[in-house]
């Protein structure tokens, strides 16, 4: 039988039931006292539980074509840590427009419109590549977080734990989907195109909240707003400045998450994650 998951050969995907007090950081600006930081990660978290309910699905669809018991595992464990991301961060999403104000459905009517009308018109292969593609952002983004250690220094330590459980998991599943739609023999044209389009839709998600929230709490026009994301984006810590590279090697031909071997940082994490009892 050919071995259709490509991650290393001892690699686990874990699911957790983790534990956060998540009321005493969302009702200020939690991210080092930041009004674009905050914004910045709170429109961020506007787009896992839609986003992540499409990942599982577009994944399920081809299910009944994988054969190698461990990729079938590693699929099991991907839809029980997506669920988990797409509960919490609800919870999150619903506490924090409770307590700062903002309305839930406006944030979100972009993408909600969008998967109603474009997405739905996508065929299974097309979908699957869509979340090949976003899965590629996250684990990008989750590999550079958990390897900064100092990101949420002085900022909110409940929200912060969030965050890092979330990055974790990103980063033990980041091979899934890819393996799937490699196994499924997905167009590698498809799977760039997927990316450039992905890339596009979140990051205009994600700037049409913080636009949103920064407005309603009257921080859009201040000059320090907009000197605290060209520093946060771009220079220091540049999270998309230093997003790029990686980006980038999505590209090749013959690319594939594990490319990037950060089984160190995951065991450096596994227990630092809050669980309940």
């Amino acid at each position: 039988m050919k071995n259709q998951s490509k991650s290393p050969k001892d690699h686990s995907i874990n699911i957790r039931k983790p534990n956060f007090n998540l009321e005493k950081d969302l009702g200020h600006d939690w991210f080092n006292g930041s009004p674009f930081n905050t914004a910045f990660e709170n429109s961020f978290s506007l787009l896992f539980p839609l986003g992540e309910k499409a990942f599982i699905e577009s994944v399920k669809h081809f299910e009944k074509e994988i054969e190698d018991p461990k990729l079938l595992q590693e699929i099991y464990s991907f839809y029980g840590q997506e669920a988990a991301h797409r509960k919490y961060h609800q919870k999150y999403n619903e506490l924090l427009c409770e307590l700062r104000g903002y309305d839930l459905e406006n944030l979100t009517k972009s993408q909600v419109k969008r998967h109603q009308h474009r997405y739905s018109q996508l065929n299974p292969y097309q979908r699957l590549a869509s979340t090949v593609a976003a899965e590629h952002l996250t684990a990008i983004f989750a590999d550079d977080l958990l390897r900064d250690k100092n990101h949420f220094v002085d900022s909110g330590k409940e929200v912060a734990k969030l965050w890092y459980w979330h990055a974790l998991e990103e980063t033990e599943h980041k091979a899934v989907a890819f393996d799937v739609y490699e196994a499924v023999e997905g167009h590698l044209k498809m799977r760039r195109r997927a990316l450039l389009l992905a890339t596009y839709f979140i990051l205009k998600d994600t700037f049409r909240g913080i636009f949103i929230m920064l407005k309603q709490d009257g921080q859009l026009m201040k000059i320090k707003t907009w000197i605290d994301a060209v520093n946060f984006l771009f220079i220091k810590p540049g999270i998309l400045r230093r997003a790029f590279i990686p980006w980038l090697q999505f590209f090749k031909k013959d690319f594939h998450p594990w490319q990037t071997d950060n089984s160190d940082i995951i065991e450096q994490w596994k227990n630092s994650i809050p669980i309940k009892n």
